[in-house]
């Protein structure tokens, strides 16, 4: 049961003191929040509340989950209920105007796509004019097959379900043509499918789908600490710092990492945290790379190769202001 927050205090003043993170995640989606068969959840968005604790508590384990669907997940953080909603969601303009919450970082750039029987010989989204789709209500997928269909005049049949999962089941149960969502969610959901490797995915991004975490309006010292977080996984990444050489790196003579790693400057400090905030979350839980990786990358079951979510220097958009 989360415990609500107490009047007066600061997000991080709340959770110091109930002494864990209330994290919103999905109800289940390989690869980003999954829970296995004991209660342990894994995935790209719970390693990433996991990080959040490590740089609080210097403890990855100091973190608790709430499984939201997506009807409800924003309720749940205008009401206190989570402190943090770590759950694949799209920033939007009106996400981020209305309903009362900040989106503060971009740590998966995603796009919508379909996901078809490959028995259906479709090889583009251009050739499902008359097609059931199944699809989650309350997401910007339901938005954005209506304006595809439309946009390129075509028919279609949208067949709507409350959870992610009645949605996939229904799919291959057989009763719609099509399964859309964003890109990495097909990946995902197909490996649940009895037989992934009758479906293909077709090659069309529909729409952009910045995906990150959110945190409640009018605590800017929560959002700088959910911000830089994943700053710091980036920095990491990008200095060759990893959970492997971490304790060669706080040996270097480097001044960029020396100060990213709390060996000089007070950086860490200025969030509200202690000097070694970043060797915190690196030794717990890892760099973006190794993050990425384990959870969603080339050698997993999902096999997603970087793309847009490669570095900057890399080609692609994951950049992180300095730390300094």
């Amino acid at each position: 049961m989360a415990l609500a927050q107490t009047p007066g205090r600061t997000t991080l003043q709340n959770i110091q003191a109930k002494g864990f993170i209330q994290c919103g995640v999905t109800q289940g989606l390989a690869g980003f929040s999954m829970p296995d068969s004991a209660g342990n959840w894994t995935g790209m968005d719970v390693d990433f509340c996991r990080a959040l604790a490590a740089a609080v508590f210097n403890d990855p384990s100091k973190v608790r989950f709430s499984p939201l669907s997506a009807k409800d997940r924003f309720t749940a953080l205008q009401s206190g209920e989570i402190d943090v909603l770590s759950r694949n969601t799209t920033w939007t303009l009106q996400r981020d105007t209305s309903l009362g919450l900040n989106f503060s970082v971009v740590n998966y750039y995603d796009g919508q796509g379909f996901m078809v029987r490959k028995s259906l010989n479709v090889k583009s989204a251009r050739e499902l004019s008359g097609a059931s789709v199944c699809v989650q209500t309350g997401t910007t997928t339901e938005l954005n097959v209506a304006d595809f269909f439309r946009a390129n005049n075509l028919k279609y049949e949208p067949v709507v379900f409350a959870t992610a999962d009645e949605t996939v089941k229904a799919y291959d149960a057989g009763r719609c043509d099509v399964f859309t969502t964003d890109a990495s969610g097909l990946y995902a959901e197909r490996v649940k499918l009895q037989r992934p490797d009758d479906h293909m995915v077709l090659p069309e991004i529909i729409s952009k789908e910045p995906l990150g975490p959110a945190v409640r309006h009018g605590d800017d010292q929560w959002m700088d600490i959910v911000k830089w977080t994943h700053f710091a996984m980036i920095t990491a990444e990008e200095l060759n710092i990893s959970k492997a050489n971490l304790d060669q790196m706080l040996q270097s003579t480097n001044p960029e990492i020396r100060r990213v790693l709390g060996i000089e400057g007070n950086n860490g400090e200025a969030l509200g945290l202690t000097k070694d905030w970043v060797v915190r979350i690196v030794r717990h839980v890892g760099n973006y790379a190794e993050v990425f990786d384990r959870n969603v990358g080339p050698t997993t079951r999902l096999g997603i190769s970087r793309g847009l979510n490669a570095l900057w220097n890399k080609g692609g958009l994951q950049y992180a202001p300095p730390i300094r």
